[in-house]
């Protein structure tokens, strides 16, 4: 009964702001993400911590700011998510663009799989869909939704181009197979971890406990890793899907170090996006909150 209730409230409210204008739904999501944001003080405070770990050099006046452009872009987010069953090349083609793709396409010329190492940075539900509607489609490894009837829903949306999801319980046999057939897979790198899952390097000047699964398998099958995010830039008032340059794996007689320095080189380009436009990265996510052994509690 409740699976039910929260179904079609769900359901419900993308249906209403999916065919609202989108100044008007970006307005009722920036009015429902800021009572978040002064209602939820265990979120804020984590964002304020957070960014105390890894910009210390911003005044508090400043790390506010940032926050608040976090939960403004969570807010966009959500519009563009309930709009994106409408999308077409044609109505998105001033909208959102793509830059670095000839990064993308000599990756994928390559023939062994790519990797997108990604983060929840800018329109990460947006960037895999629109890079299908733009012809590419692409696998992603997701985490089931408590709700079945939701997950349906959700992923429904996402694969409507092409798209494909590897459950994350399913991550290294899923993610080997799409190597091996070429494939594109999107892989959310951003999130905190546990051993053995997890090997600790260097985030922000901090360490983090970082999944090294994709480097691993990076190594293991020759795939190309690179980094994509799907940013908003305020001077073209556009979101624009960015390809960076190709990390390269290292392949030594040391697996253990090649592994985590291949992580380690993942992570730093992923914080250099994050620093690009710290405003659209989650920083109300306790990313810091495995430690290694012997170090108390960051939070």
């Amino acid at each position: 009964m409740i699976e039910n209730m929260q179904y079609w409230l769900v359901v419900g409210i993308a249906r209403f702001l999916g065919w609202l204008p989108r100044p008007v739904a970006r307005w009722l999501s920036e009015l429902l993400v800021a009572c978040v944001y002064h209602l939820h003080g265990r979120l804020r405070r984590v964002g304020l911590r957070n960014l105390e770990l890894a910009m210390p050099e911003l005044s508090l006046p400043e790390k506010e700011k940032i926050l608040r452009g976090v939960y403004r872009h969570l807010g966009w987010q959500l519009v563009e998510f309930c709009r994106m069953p409408r999308y077409t090349p044609e109505n998105l083609r001033g909208w959102a663009r793509t830059e670095g793709l000839e990064n993308y396409l000599a990756a994928q010329a390559r023939g062994k799989g790519v990797m997108i190492i990604t983060g929840h940075l800018g329109a990460w539900e947006l960037s895999s869909f629109y890079h299908s509607l733009m012809g590419y489609p692409m696998s992603m490894i997701i985490r089931r939704l408590d709700n079945r009837k939701l997950d349906f829903f959700v992923n429904n949306i996402r694969c409507l181009h092409g798209n494909q999801v590897i459950h994350k319980d399913d991550f290294g046999r899923g993610l080997i197979t799409a190597m091996r057939e070429g494939r594109t897979v999107g892989i959310l790198m951003d999130t905190n971890m546990t051993p053995p899952q997890g090997g600790f390097v260097n985030f922000f000047g901090v360490e983090a406990c970082t999944g090294t699964g994709l480097a691993h398998i990076a190594r293991k099958t020759g795939a190309a890793v690179l980094p994509g995010f799907m940013l908003w830039e305020p001077g073209e008032k556009k979101y624009v899907l960015h390809f960076g340059q190709e990390v390269q794996i290292p392949h030594t007689d040391d697996v253990a170090a090649d592994i985590l320095e291949g992580t380690q080189r993942c992570t730093h380009a992923i914080e250099q996006w994050i620093r690009r436009a710290p405003d659209q990265w989650l920083w109300i996510h306790r990313r810091w909150k495995t430690r290694p052994q012997g170090e108390p509690s960051l939070y």
